[in-house]
């Protein structure tokens, strides 16, 4: 049986050698299909603006849809402006409704380059979009780059760092004994490291932290944090990235969610714009979620506020 090839073997991450994209089409690549999406969208987030041009003169739609969305689309979400400039070059259009409502076009506006095409008259942010802009710009700069692999973290609204391990039931841990789990967390048993917790208040509320584990997401801890308020639940897994829950007033609404990811299909407009403007940042996606507003990355990456010992309990039942 004889499989046939699409022209695109071989090809990885990288779309930016536009002489080799050349040859391949001119030898037969299917300029629509490559291992079961299409070369153009690929090439708008991981290729070069040579070769986005390349592929969209070779395509009958440069607006057809991958996922529900256009190569245009994908461009603007990956932050790819020389990309997206080539596709409306191209003739793509900026103002085709997409994922929640947005066009990428508006979704752009509230992004690194609004001035990235020409706005129709009457089109722009509305006020609680652009503050949401501005907050998630200030948010993303105060926390900076940090390597956060591994820690757990819940950010609550409305309550400080006193109050939540008033509900946490938690008690003060010796500073000495701090010292030594600091040293090397992983070292210790499990069941004792996960029982110690960093609280630390910030601006619109407080934030639970666990450098080496996942305690503050555990449900039962993220219940009791939410109690009247909203929680936020962030576990940066090692192995399969970032998991996210959302809890509200004690009860668990959503889990194992991907905070920091791009927008997907059914997202709400809320939704979308949040996911475009915290992509590859769940700390700071996490924290807006709640509304907190904290200064620095002191609250995630220590030294927290306290040192606190949880309860013995089962927190996954809760």
């Amino acid at each position: 049986m004889t499989v046939q090839s699409d022209g695109w073997a071989g090809m990885g991450w990288d779309w930016t050698d536009v002489g080799d994209i050349r040859r391949r089409l001119d030898e037969g690549a299917d300029p629509e299909r490559w291992s079961g999406g299409r070369p153009l969208h690929r090439a708008a987030v991981f290729g070069s603006r040579e070769v986005v041009a390349e592929l969209a003169g070779r395509v009958a739609d440069v607006d057809a849809l991958e996922d529900g969305v256009t190569a245009l689309w994908e461009a603007v979400v990956a932050r790819k402006p020389d990309n997206a400039r080539a596709l409306a070059a191209a003739g793509a259009d900026p103002w085709r409704l997409s994922l929640g409502g947005w066009s990428p076009g508006r979704l752009s506006l509230a992004g690194p380059t609004p001035g990235l095409f020409p706005v129709p008259e009457g089109v722009s942010l509305t006020d609680t979009e652009q503050a949401a802009a501005q907050e998630a710009h200030r948010l993303t700069t105060a926390l900076g780059a940090f390597d956060y692999d591994g820690t757990g973290m819940a950010c609550v609204a409305g309550i400080d760092a006193a109050e939540a391990v008033r509900r946490l039931q938690a008690t003060p841990v010796d500073g000495e004994d701090i010292d030594e789990l600091l040293e090397d967390p992983y070292a210790y048993d499990m069941d004792e490291s996960l029982q110690i917790i960093g609280v630390t208040s910030v601006p619109g509320g407080c934030v639970v932290t666990q450098p080496w584990g996942y305690a503050p997401s555990m449900r039962g801890v993220l219940a009791r944090l939410s109690a009247g308020t909203l929680c936020y639940g962030l576990y940066a897994n090692p192995k399969s990235g970032n998991q996210g829950a959302i809890a509200r007033h004690g009860t668990i609404e959503g889990s194992d969610l991907h905070p920091g990811g791009g927008p997907h299909e059914n997202d709400s407009p809320g939704e979308v714009l949040a996911s475009y403007l915290y992509q590859h940042s769940a700390v700071a996606y996490a924290c807006a979620f709640a509304g907190l507003r904290p200064t620095d990355r002191r609250a995630v990456a220590g030294p927290p506020d306290l040192w606190v010992e949880l309860p013995r309990r089962d927190y996954w039942s809760h």
